[in-house]
């Protein structure tokens, strides 16, 4: 792990703990990175290219972007990166959005229609594993978001099989807090994109961030915490 300095060392050993513990990799495994352009997918990425020069388990990356058709298109600032990286590639885009009227447009609307495009994309290309940029606090949020507005105990998984096993999602950074993806991009200029959409800062899912963000002022471990409730429920006091 020497040949990883600063920020990036630390977001990779979580990472590792994160694929050993799920069992996230096989050996020869071709991994679709899901880029947005946000900081979260970008570290991704970058992380797991350079995981590939010292870890046992030998495997592919390629990286696809979805391209909604949203106006302010990052696909080909993206392009240039991916060229850079020296990374296999494909930016898939469709009119989605343009069929679609506004007041239908929110984020499990987004959400919903980029994952179904990666997930043709990624049985196109032959990929075996999906590798989407969720962290900690992404699963922190999902858990209260499914508590208090859909009145169920759940979750994103950092390993989840979806249609008997043909898609098999992975979560590397499962175990990596938002904090240090920040500083990492910060550290080595990522240049990320913000969500274009208008819905994007006043969605639930934000709300739950700054209910998070609140409470740890009282609850420095309160992220931790509420992963491993979700490890270590006791069944016998649930009704």
């Amino acid at each position: 792990m020497g040949i990883l300095q600063g920020t990036e060392y630390y977001i990779s050993k979580g990472m590792g703990r994160a694929i050993m513990d799920y069992k996230m990799l096989a050996p020869n495994d071709k991994i679709a990175v899901a880029v947005s352009g946000g900081k979260d997918s970008l570290t991704l990425l970058r992380v797991l290219l350079d995981r590939q020069k010292f870890v046992p388990i030998k495997y592919s990356v390629m990286a696809i972007h979805i391209d909604m058709g949203y106006p302010k298109s990052i696909a080909a600032k993206l392009e240039q990166y991916f060229k850079k990286l020296n990374v296999e590639y494909k930016i898939i885009k469709t009119d989605v959005l343009k069929k679609t009227k506004k007041s239908k447009i929110n984020c499990f609307w987004c959400s919903w229609n980029r994952r179904k495009e990666l997930f043709i994309a990624a049985n196109q290309l032959g990929c075996t594993k999906i590798a989407l940029g969720h962290h900690m606090d992404d699963i922190a949020e999902t858990f209260l978001l499914n508590l208090f507005f859909q009145g169920e105990i759940s979750t994103m998984k950092p390993k989840q099989e979806l249609f008997e096993g043909k898609v098999t999602l992975i979560r590397p950074l499962a175990y990596v807090e938002e904090r240090l993806i920040k500083r990492f991009a910060k550290e080595v200029k990522l240049g990320h994109d913000r969500c274009v959409c208008l819905h994007s800062a006043a969605s639930n899912r934000a709300r739950m961030g700054k209910i998070i963000a609140d409470l740890e002022k009282i609850c420095p471990e309160l992220k931790t915490n509420i992963f491993r409730s979700l490890k270590r429920v006791k069944k016998d006091y649930l009704l």
